[in-house]
């Protein structure tokens, strides 16, 4: 396949994946595979694809950035001066983000060798699904219905529900907007919530890993790749997320969580028929 189809349809695929909660990780793990993504760059394939994959993020993260702009920097800059719903969002974001910093400090190595691989990402889809249609089945008290009546005690706990996405295919949104539904949360709260949070936590680790990646930025043959999969990346993702604003006014994640069972057997088969390499790529 022609290298700038394969690049625009990674942008793609991470702007679709990124927020909805089906797991970008493992959509990517399975399109960099079929797609052999990596070969098309040949000697240092591996590295160049790795940051691709960062820089594709970073056009996602970017677009929650636009559609948030407002509380994003009112929580970045008023916090500091006023003490009202800026100060307080902001503190609840810093309570959220702690914990996935910590152990994600501690545990990303350990991570990234072993649980990177088409099994556990498949496992985790699968698993997160079955999560997902119990939880939407509980008769849950949803009480809180904006982020300026969410308690800290609310915020930190959708923080400890993100430590689950630093498992491969759980999803940082299922995960957070799961979390913030059994805190209490009304369901278009607890996305924005999520979504408010993604910021934080994805732009430290995209900043993170660009950094551990500097060395590949000067290769002139990833330049170009860099810049279209950024763009279409961010374009789909702002798509996407306006989009799931306005779905989850009225629809619940039961169509989410029937797709990622359908797409982790999916995997499965793909690997037990060879199509798939069950290792990270």
């Amino acid at each position: 396949m022609n290298f700038w189809i394969v690049v625009i349809i990674l942008g793609i695929v991470e702007g679709l994946t990124e927020f909805i909660p089906v797991s970008s990780t493992g959509h990517l793990i399975v399109a960099d595979q079929l797609l052999h993504f990596r070969e098309m760059f040949g000697t240092g394939g591996t590295e160049k694809a790795e940051l691709f994959e960062i820089v594709i993020q970073l056009g996602a993260i970017l677009a929650i950035g636009l559609v948030y702009q407002r509380k994003l920097i009112g929580a970045a800059t008023r916090s500091f001066t006023e003490n009202g719903p800026d100060r307080k969002l902001a503190i609840m974001l810093l309570l959220a983000f702690i914990p996935v910093a910590i152990i994600g400090k501690l545990s990303n190595k350990w991570i990234e060798a072993h649980l990177f691989s088409s099994k556990t990402v498949a496992g985790a889809l699968i698993v997160g699904g079955v999560l997902i249609l119990l939880i939407e089945r509980l008769p849950l008290r949803l009480r809180t219905n904006s982020t300026e009546t969410m308690t800290l005690g609310q915020a930190f706990s959708v923080g400890c529900a993100q430590v689950l996405s630093l498992f491969p295919g759980t999803s940082r949104s299922a995960a957070t907007i799961m979390g913030g539904l059994l805190s209490g949360i009304e369901r278009p709260t607890a996305t924005e919530f999520s979504f408010l949070l993604s910021f934080p936590t994805m732009m430290a680790a995209t900043i993170f890993k660009l950094w551990q990646s500097r060395h590949v930025l000067h290769e002139a043959d990833i330049r170009g790749a860099l810049i279209v999969g950024f763009l279409v990346s961010f374009v789909v993702a702002l798509a996407v997320v306006k989009w799931l604003i306005r779905y989850v006014q009225t629809h619940n994640f039961t169509v989410f969580a029937v797709y990622r069972l359908l797409f982790g057997g999916l995997i499965l088969w793909l690997v037990f028929s060879g199509k798939l390499t069950g290792a990270a790529p």
